[in-house]
């Protein structure tokens, strides 16, 4: 599972090695907001060359979700596919389940989940063949509706579970939570990754390398975690050796769900 995305302007392509080099389990090449209209012919050049020189490197591409644009960063998208270059995927912003379905070779999409269109469509979205994970962009959602979040994003809460109920129920990886715009907030980014991971999260996109190393220590199950984990796989494997459904162990119940659970965090590890 993927924990930290870490973006990296497409018309800076001095950038791309360092941000592939700053421990993020992956980079998103951005062709959309971080690039100046004038620029994005070069950026999508330069994001092209770099993939090319890059077969396999775990990096996604930020297209842009416009008539005018998105045609060309997908033929770009497609035509490194075509060549037998291997990327991460396609991350689709303010997505939609016609632009998600634009057409990308077949890379795998992530749709980014940043308007009110997107909030609405979501279980449509979470469904186009090609899309594995779903994305959160409180920014510009927030914009999108006129929201004005407080520090601790209460507002934000309902749609956050949404977005994992969809992935939930459609399959698809734990979705990725927003940016922390703050770069000086490291005790914020702290608490709102580990809230986030409680949540249902399964990591999120940072801004700049020096949030990676926080957010992936988040989502990376801690020392306890994997030793309480283990004791539970282990006291429920006990007892279904003696014919027994449930086991019990320094007085908690354990069952099937308890189970799941903490396979789930040993999963995590394993993917480490």
């Amino acid at each position: 599972m993927t924990r930290t995305f870490l973006y990296v302007p497409g018309d800076t392509p001095e950038r791309f090695d360092k941000a592939l080099a700053s421990g993020a389990d992956a980079v998103i090449c951005d062709l959309e907001d971080a690039v100046a209209e004038a620029a994005k012919p070069a950026a999508r050049e330069a994001v092209a060359a770099w993939l090319r020189a890059n077969s396999g490197a775990p990096a996604w591409v930020r297209v842009n979700n416009r008539p005018d644009l998105l045609d060309r960063d997908a033929a770009m998208v497609r035509s490194l596919v075509d060549d037998g270059i291997c990327l991460a995927g396609v991350v689709v912003p303010k997505a939609d389940p016609a632009a998600c379905a634009a057409g990308f070779g077949g890379c795998a999409v992530m749709a980014l989940i940043e308007s009110a269109v997107g909030v609405a469509e979501i279980y449509e979205i979470a469904a186009v063949p090609g899309v594995v994970r779903l994305s959160l962009g409180e920014a510009d959602l927030a914009a999108d509706m006129g929201m004005q979040p407080s520090a601790d994003a209460l507002e934000m809460w309902p749609i956050r579970t949404r977005v994992v109920v969809a992935s939930v129920g459609r399959g698809l990886d734990a979705p990725s939570g927003p940016v922390h715009l703050d770069l000086n907030d490291d005790e914020g980014l702290v608490a709102t990754s580990e809230s986030l991971r409680r949540h249902g999260f399964g990591g999120r996109a940072v801004i700049h390398p020096k949030q990676v190393a926080a957010v992936n220590a988040a989502f990376t199950p801690s020392e306890d975690e994997i030793t309480q984990a283990e004791a539970v796989v282990a006291a429920f494997e006990a007892a279904a050796a003696k014919g027994r459904e449930v086991a019990v162990l320094d007085g908690r119940f354990i069952d099937a769900p308890v189970l799941r659970q903490a396979r789930s965090v040993l999963a995590r590890v394993l993917e480490r």
